[in-house]
């Protein structure tokens, strides 16, 4: 028998903070701040815990690992991408505890299987195989064209990404949405470790003149090389958009430009440079979740900006497919407001998980919703 608690992000767009209960182990999934700044989970009265498990590098899954030490100090799981990209050295920190991106491994002796997330790269989900198999999505999509998304095995408990609540709309769409609006010049901020590759690849391939920061450069050159890039198309594809991306500099930049720069809400890196140059003409295309307190909010608040949206999570129709393809009888849709998954809560019927803590088996027999 096991016990999942919500410590963080169910009810809302919330820090990312899940604990899994299995035997004597105590297992928290991810650890992060926001998305607002400063928000972290209360982990006052949680106890010590095994391990960290951590499903991608974004903060609101990575950002707080700092509270790791009014926890216990434990061990923290994660792949070498996440590593990477948290600033961490795995082979220098003795916390560190690699995880592969696919296949079956263990966490302090409990079994699990990841895979692939098609969310962010290095980023995983856990799979484990108690009680008729738990099921810990972290952020997933099945849309990206870079980032694979594995098929997890069968669960009868899922816990499930499910940020656009309702949202139906297919990234086909967005993407034909976005390059029409940018035309003519526009900046387009993106998270570090996230769409910025793929949206260059993609703007690239409908003929805009698309620049790119330093660190999107990077993250692209990364990804050429990765092993499930080589020698196959995309690898291709990645490679000539590299040969092809002029190497400016940001100083040069201008309002007729198409850029693509980190970070998501112009809080940080070259979008920040950007937002601060703003009247000079500068668009800005907006494209993620939107903190209140960012220079995003205000300059949508003043019509210096719009948001249209890119998919990197699933959609109302992508959370009941993966309910199904997993024969989950129980899904708890995480960070997202109950408001905003009316239409899935509907369709979701008595699979709805809404309750804080959970064992995460019940009796086939018995009515699945709202378990406790």
């Amino acid at each position: 028998m096991a016990r999942l608690t919500a410590i963080s992000g169910l009810g809302g767009k919330l820090p990312a903070a899940f604990l899994l209960e299995v035997g004597t182990k105590r297992l928290l999934l991810d650890l992060g701040e926001g998305p607002e700044p400063g928000v972290f989970p209360d982990v006052s009265d949680l106890g010590e815990v095994d391990a960290i498990c951590l499903s991608h590098a974004h903060v609101d899954h990575a950002g707080a690992l700092h509270l790791a030490e009014r926890i216990g100090n434990p061990p923290v799981y994660a792949t070498r991408t996440t590593f990477r990209q948290i600033g961490i050295d795995p082979l220098v920190d003795p916390r560190c505890r690699l995880l592969p991106e696919q296949g079956q491994t263990s966490v302090e002796t409990v079994p699990v299987t990841v895979g692939r997330c098609g969310h962010a790269p290095g980023g995983i989900w856990f799979h484990f195989a108690m009680d008729g198999g738990v099921l810990y999505t972290g952020d997933w999509s099945m849309e990206s064209q870079l980032l694979p998304f594995d098929r997890p095995p069968a669960a009868e408990f899922i816990v499930t990404d499910a940020s656009y609540g309702d949202r139906q709309t297919g990234l086909h769409d967005q993407i034909d949405a976005i390059a029409e609006l940018a035309r003519g010049g526009a900046v387009l901020p993106v998270p570090s470790g996230g769409r910025g590759p793929e949206m260059a690849l993609a703007l690239a391939a409908r003929g805009l003149p698309v620049q790119v920061d330093a660190q999107i450069r990077n993250e692209i050159a990364n990804l050429a090389e990765t092993r499930e890039m080589t020698g196959g198309p995309l690898q291709e594809r990645l490679k000539a958009l590299l040969a092809d991306l002029p190497e400016t500099k940001e100083a040069d930049w201008g309002p007729s430009d198409v850029l693509i720069a980190s970070e998501a809400n112009g809080e940080a890196g070259a979008s920040a440079t950007l937002v601060a140059r703003i009247d000079e003409g500068f668009r800005f295309i907006f494209s993620s979740h939107v903190p209140h307190g960012t220079p995003a909010e205000r300059l949508i608040a003043e019509k210096g900006a719009v948001w249209l949206g890119w998919n990197v999570h699933p959609r109302l129709d992508d959370v009941l497919h993966l309910a199904d393809m997993t024969g989950a009888r129980r899904v708890m849709p995480v960070f997202v407001r109950p408001e905003a998954m009316t239409l899935l809560a509907e369709r979701l019927g008595d699979r709805l998980v809404l309750d804080r803590s959970v064992e995460t088996y019940a009796h086939r027999s018995l009515n699945h919703g709202n378990a406790a």
